[in-house]
């Protein structure tokens, strides 16, 4: 069942329980409030008459009285259809006088409440007569010296009280059908606007579908309806989000894949061209211990690029583990100078640590290692008869490392772009013994970034390249992962 017709059926039903119960409620409560009004009134006439019967008993006899006053007010009130009924204690009947019928109503129900001296009031199916005809009753006990004397019966048609009631039904079952057309109306109208909302969230959710993440709902924060619109814009946003960075990571994906092809088939096609070469005996003699050490080189720049995109992967998807611990940084600098020192040599550069005094660090000590070579090796490659200096100094809860060398330097663009793989600021150096690969400083920023820490990276064209790098200090015995 469609939605605007669920609406329609659930505001109908709810509107009809309604009006059928108000309308049942209101007929009973104004059948009661007639049937009380009527009964209030005999019981006015039965008092007027029993006061009128009271002031004509000092010159008539009692029973004379009775049936005089009776006589006259029910000659009075004969266009209302009212009748008298006087019976005495004995259950004689003193009024009417000559009844046209015998008096069949059976007040043995009534009679000990009534001398007890308690009105009595009833609506039956049968007149006083034991005839069928809804009859209103009104009963008073008439006391003569303080004694129970007889009953003053007031009896009226209820046929009346009938018509009043059935008049009140039928307005109110026009009523009611009006009612139910307006309600209708008005169900129909606001179920359609619901339904017009949800086709505009139908519509942009195949909008979505189709990879349209600009559409929007509008919300005028009214109510629900208005808060799943809000959601939804914050899902679209997020989608959107999402399918852009899945298209950067696919469009890296697919870079990473043509630059990985590029840098192995350059080492790959230079041994087979070697190899080729030997095996025709296409190189001369002289030249075949260069041939063999250039193959070499080759296999070890494969072997370093493969290993350090398996370093890279590996850390980030967090396949590597990092126990941080205390140290001596100074110490450790030392030692990594040390071995980076005949690579400095080579490109004639001067390697300088600046810090003499112990300065504790709190890092994986094999990880510190490899950042600090990384970053040193990358100075050594773009500087040449310069200086690269070293510094670690301990700061507000944490340590720095700085590492300032004098090489060609960066433009902004360059030190934007230096953290993803295979870029390279200086192609023409990666046929160096020690050329970039394009991995090392990508590999830096992951380890960094593993034990909470910074880099930053400040840099001017021909002027040189400054890195800082903080270690947070850590619990030495917590295990970062």
């Amino acid at each position: 069942m469609r939605y605007l017709y669920q609406q329609l059926l659930a505001f109908w039903i709810v509107i009809l329980v309604t009006l059928v119960t108000l309308g049942i409620t209101f007929t009973q409560m104004t059948k009661q409030t007639i049937e009380e009004n009527n009964y209030h009134q005999l019981f006015g006439y039965a008092d007027a008459v029993v006061e009128e019967i009271n002031d004509n008993m000092p010159a008539n006899s009692l029973e004379t009285a009775i049936q005089n006053s009776l006589n006259r007010s029910e000659a009075m009130l004969n266009q209302q259809n009212v009748h008298f009924t006087f019976i005495t204690d004995s259950e004689e009947v003193i009024y009417p006088t000559r009844p046209e019928k015998q008096i069949s109503f059976p007040f043995d129900n009534f009679w000990k409440q009534l001398h007890a001296g308690q009105q009595q009031q009833v609506t039956a199916s049968q007149n006083i007569y034991g005839e069928e005809e809804a009859t209103s009753y009104a009963m008073i006990p008439f006391n003569l010296d303080n004694d129970f004397y007889g009953a003053l019966i007031v009896t009226q048609s209820a046929q009346n009280v009938k018509n009043s009631v059935t008049e009140f039904t039928n307005n109110l079952l026009k009523g009611f059908v009006l009612s139910v057309i307006v309600a209708l109306v008005i169900s129909f109208l606001y179920a359609k606007v619901q339904v017009k909302r949800i086709n505009r969230m139908k519509e942009a959710t195949k909008e979505i579908a189709n990879g349209n993440f600009d559409n929007k709902l509008p919300s005028r924060h009214r109510d629900e309806f208005d808060e799943l619109a809000e959601d939804f814009n914050k899902m679209t946003d997020s989608l959107k989000e999402s399918q852009e960075e899945i298209d950067r990571q696919e469009e890296r994906r697919r870079q990473f894949m043509s630059d990985a092809s590029h840098e192995m088939r350059t080492p790959l096609t230079t041994i087979n061209g070697l190899l080729e070469g030997l095996q025709y005996q296409a190189i001369p003699e002289d030249q075949k211990d260069n041939a063999i050490r250039l193959m070499k080189n080759e296999t070890n720049r494969l072997i370093r690029l493969v290993s350090e995109n398996l370093d890279y992967e590996k850390i980030r998807t967090n396949q590597i583990s990092i126990v941080v611990k205390k140290f001596d940084g100074t110490q450790a600098l030392q030692t990594i100078l040390v071995q980076m020192e005949k690579k400095a040599e080579e490109a004639n550069d001067q390697l300088i640590l600046e810090t003499s005094k112990s300065v504790p660090i709190f890092a994986d000590y094999d990880r510190f290692v490899q950042i600090i070579v990384n970053i040193i090796q990358n100075a050594i490659q773009f500087t040449e008869d310069g200086e690269i200096r070293i510094k670690i100094e301990k700061g507000y809860l944490e340590t720095i490392v700085t590492i300032t060398d004098t090489g060609i330097g960066m433009t902004e663009d360059q030190v934007n772009n230096i953290w993803e793989r295979y870029y390279k600021i200086d192609p023409s150096r990666k046929n160096k013994k020690f050329g970039e690969s394009g991995l090392g400083l990508p590999i830096v920023q992951q380890l960094v970034n593993m034990h909470k820490g910074t880099i930053e990276v400040h840099s001017k064209p021909n002027e040189g390249t400054s890195f800082v790098i903080t270690f947070p200090d850590t619990d030495p015995d917590k295990e970062v992962e």
